[in-house]
């Protein structure tokens, strides 16, 4: 799939500030090609910061950051990334199938992409329904179809389960999985620790630095802990312990 080697995503040094506050403090980690990589942390601790520079649209203060073999934000990374956001990217006033059409148009997109891809996120029966109609899990999955266009190599989906119920998110999960069979790289944040389990690296995060960088199974083994959520509070401690 991809003319790069080694890492899909190597972050070095990392560090973005806003005002005098510093949210992303020189962290630094790698994401191997066709895996799926978990960031996770509670709300306010640097993912969609840390996101948003995969993508290249984040002023950072310094460091860099490598993705495929590109500096971020390179130009001819733009239909090798597909990136969801927590806010919707398609427009209120159009149906479905029109605003994935639009966007389709925009990425050069094949032919019959639109119908794949609200197949994947299982809006089969709301292709035809106005976008400000839908719900907000379908608002999400319908943003999420938008990322999925034009088969990129790199997905960056920040919170892309959140307000959807246990089986549609079981179905995603499913649907990741098989995009990194094929060899898609998958960057994936979340706040809910029991969605952890499915990746097969964990960064976790607090306050602007990566406490964690691991397989579920080391950072349980680890922490000596039962689950992830306890493996998470661990770290905490032992950080806060080292301040």
């Amino acid at each position: 799939m991809a003319n790069y080697s080694g890492h899909a995503v190597v972050v070095e040094g990392l560090r973005v500030r806003r005002g005098a506050r510093v949210v992303l403090r020189d962290i630094g980690f790698s994401v191997p090609p066709g895996s799926i990589t978990g960031l996770l942390g509670p709300s306010g601790c640097g993912k969609t910061t840390l996101m948003r520079s995969v993508v290249g649209v984040q002023i950072v203060e310094a460091g860099t950051v490598t993705v495929l073999g590109q500096p971020a934000g390179s130009a001819v990374l733009r239909d090798k990334i597909g990136y969801a956001t927590q806010n919707p990217s398609v427009y209120a006033d159009l149906t479905v199938a029109e605003s994935l059409r639009y966007f389709a148009s925009i990425l050069r997109a094949p032919a019959g992409d639109v119908s794949r891809v609200i197949d994947e996120v299982g809006l089969g029966t709301h292709a035809d329904h106005i976008v400000g109609e839908l719900s907000g899990g379908q608002l999400s999955r319908a943003s999420l179809a938008v990322a999925l266009l034009g088969r990129p190599e790199l997905l960056v989906l920040d919170e892309p389960t959140v307000g959807l119920d246990p089986v549609l998110r079981e179905e995603l999960w499913a649907l990741f999985r098989r995009l990194a069979d094929r060899g898609v790289t998958l960057l994936v944040s979340s706040h809910v620790m029991d969605e952890a389990a499915r990746c097969e690296r964990l960064l976790l995060m607090r306050g602007g630095l990566i406490l964690a960088d691991d397989t579920p199974a080391t950072l349980r083994t680890m922490t000596g802990a039962d689950d992830l959520e306890q493996a998470f509070l661990r770290l905490v401690r032992q950080q806060e312990a080292l301040a």
